[in-house]
């Protein structure tokens, strides 16, 4: 298979981000697909590189980065590099400097190109974009009044897409990601982070931390169905986006209730006894400000395609970190 862009075939894949976990599951699976050219991987950490792949470390906020990136041309570009949310909170210039300077530094060296070079730009946009009050479900032209700075952060990349967009500088495709559930590895600095640690701790048979109330609804994606998005958003026939360029992905809307009683069906009584019940007020009040539930009209008719359980989402996470099999 040859990935196809636009009107010609794919000679080179960028992926920025890529030592994160969507970042490896990404590059992994381009590397099995193949058909996207050379892969060029970028993070400020090593990104690990299959054979035939360039690794290269650098911050996309440093001056004369992004160009360096840009300079053998890629025809697709992922760009998954963020200070995740509770980080971006707690340090308000780290974020503003990589989620916000960072993205507009990368749109910026891409236009200063020109000569014709418009590649397709994916951008792992958030829902934290929206900010309460909520409707019962959030639909296309629900507004967008982020109340957390790293959803201002994403905020101002969207706006910043479609406008470089608009203009031709780039083919963009803004996606806002639900909360990722259940992410591998160990817990990060996301506020959102407590969503998998429920459900991959007690699985793993370690201790959890629940830091907010059970009835705390919100809306999940697993890192199989995201990787789904990305794909589909870079092979777009984006036409039919006009200019409206983002969109809000499919999930599944649960509360963190229902994801422990998934868990009980699943994984039995043992695995929901290592939950153990903590709030904090810090991650609540952040947590009460996002999206619970969406309609996503728009992004389900143009092929976008989710989970469709919780239940499924965790029997994703037994399958494709825990070998398929969960001993108890």
């Amino acid at each position: 298979m040859v990935a196809a862009v636009g009107s010609g075939l794919v000679k080179r894949t960028l992926i920025i981000g890529a030592a994160g976990m969507i970042g490896r599951k990404l590059t992994e699976r381009l590397a099995r697909d193949g058909g996207w050219g050379e892969l060029i991987l970028n993070d400020v950490v090593p990104p690990t590189a299959p054979p035939g792949a360039k690794a290269v470390v650098s911050d996309i906020s440093g001056i004369g980065e992004a160009e360096k990136l840009l300079e053998n041309r890629p025809d697709v570009i992922f760009h998954l590099a963020a200070i995740v949310s509770g980080e971006a909170e707690a340090n308000f210039e780290k974020g503003y400097r990589i989620n916000m300077a960072g993205t507009w530094q990368l749109f910026e060296a891409i236009r200063r190109i020109g000569d014709g070079y418009r590649p397709r730009l994916v951008f792992t946009s958030s829902i934290a974009v929206f900010g309460a009050p909520f409707p019962d479900a959030i639909a296309d032209e629900f507004l967008s009044a982020p109340l957390t700075s790293y959803g201002t952060q994403k905020a101002v990349g969207e706006l910043l897409l479609s406008d470089y967009s608009r203009r031709g500088f780039f083919d963009g495709v803004g996606i806002r990601l639900p909360t990722i559930c259940v992410r591998p590895g160990k817990p990060n600095l996301a506020a959102s982070g407590f969503f998998s640690g429920i459900i991959r701790e007690p699985l793993a048979g370690q201790e959890a931390r629940l830091p907010v109330p059970k009835s705390v609804r919100h809306w999940h994606a697993s890192p199989r169905a995201a990787i789904g998005f990305l794909l589909h958003a870079a092979t777009l026939d984006t036409a039919k986006l006009g200019t409206r360029r983002n969109l809000s992905m499919p999930g599944v809307s649960v509360t963190v209730g229902e994801q422990i009683e998934a868990l009980r069906r699943i994984a039995g009584e043992g695995a929901v006894k290592r939950i153990r019940e903590e709030p904090d007020a810090t991650v609540q009040k952040i947590v009460e400000g996002w999206p619970r539930n969406f309609d996503p009209q728009r992004a389900l008719q143009l092929g976008f395609k989710a989970d469709s359980s919780f239940d499924e989402i965790i029997r994703i996470h037994i399958e494709d970190e825990l070998g398929g099999r969960y001993s108890g």
